[in-house]
């Protein structure tokens, strides 16, 4: 393989990344035994633990691992300990911009409502950001499971604070539940309030949600959408409208939607034109953070370094950073292309 310079030193946004999820492992054992939390062995001994979405059974599993780790943040300053490990962590991985996402309703009993919370996650960010010099966004995400008047709300919420922090509107958990095109009033508050919109798309479901997502929804981005590599039309469709995907491959993985890394569909994608980025989705469950996205790909589809610079470039330009940023970023990318291999 050609080239083999180090992915950890590769300047890239993260776009796909959800807030319990960014948790580090030692931090939640930690703050587990603190308060005498009971973890499950999937989360201590047997880390990472051995997921499945291939059914709701399956699912549920993964969905009750978040919401214990979920139960560990206890305080204010366990909020702001989990965001700025996350920006150590995404910095150490060569990240230049994350957009962690997040919905206040999973917080908001135990820390005052969703407003106090999302006051309190915005006070982190700009806190780790002046701390790790990683720019940061906040894409507040509806639960899908609930109520679609819940995501109106949140919508709401969210739209309150563009320009101030959070720079997106997203839809996630089980994709298989819920109708999607009832959640588009909540999305067309967030599009009037120029948010980015990103639902989750196109992972546990095949081609036909992600046109539901293009279509009740209007998504400027999906989460996740590697399923579009089912259906050639849709794709085509997908890199005219210019969609990006937020691609998961370790993830993707682990919940049974492809068998190995060589199955995840990147080659397909790429060669359509589309745009993508890598994101480690969970890094707390399924054991692998940003640089660990490019290095399997490298591995798993023999990606020279050429075609990891160029992944690293859609996910900057895919990102609601600042255009400054962005463009400073990008020069970083020429810069490590032309440094000379190891």
């Amino acid at each position: 393989m050609a080239g083999v310079r180090d992915l950890q030193a590769l300047p890239k946004a993260h776009l796909h990344l959800h807030f319990t999820g960014s948790m580090r492992h030692a931090t939640l054992l930690e703050l587990a035994e603190r308060d005498g939390i009971a973890l499950p062995d999937s989360l201590v001994e047997d880390w990472p633990p051995r997921l499945s979405a291939a059914d709701e059974k399956g699912w549920f599993r993964f969905q009750r691992l978040y919401d214990v780790a979920r139960s560990v943040l206890r305080t204010e300053a366990d909020v702001r300990r989990l965001v700025r490990e996350a920006a150590e962590d995404d910095v150490r991985d060569g990240g230049r911009w994350l957009e962690i996402q997040v919905d206040p309703s999973g917080y908001g009993a135990r820390f005052g409502g969703i407003t106090a919370f999302t006051d309190l996650v915005l006070d982190a960010v700009a806190e780790a950001s002046r701390a790790t010099g990683l720019g940061i966004g906040v894409v507040v995400a509806a639960n899908r499971t609930r109520h679609p008047l819940d995501a109106r709300t949140l919508a709401r919420l969210a739209a309150q604070y563009a320009g101030r922090g959070v720079v997106g509107f997203g839809l996630s958990n089980d994709e298989r539940r819920g109708v999607t095109e009832d959640f588009g009033p909540a999305f067309a508050i967030a599009r009037r309030a120029g948010l980015l919109l990103a639902p989750h798309g196109g992972e546990l479901l095949g081609p036909a949600s992600v046109r539901r997502c293009l279509d009740a929804l209007g998504a400027d981005r999906l989460g996740h959408g590697v399923r579009a590599a089912e259906d050639p039309r849709l794709l085509d469709q997908l890199v005219a409208a210019g969609v990006a995907l937020e691609v998961c491959p370790v993830s993707n993985v682990a919940l049974g939607v492809y068998s190995d890394l060589t199955s995840v569909p990147l080659p397909t994608l790429l060669a359509a034109g589309a745009q993508v980025a890598l994101g480690a989705d969970d890094p707390l469950l399924f054991g692998s953070r940003l640089a660990g996205q490019y290095a399997t790909m490298r591995a798993a589809h023999d990606l020279d370094d050429a075609q990891l610079a160029d992944l690293a470039r859609m996910s900057l330009r895919a990102s609601r950073a600042p255009d400054d940023l962005r463009e400073r970023a990008l020069a970083e990318v020429d810069d490590w292309l032309r440094a000379p291999a190891p």
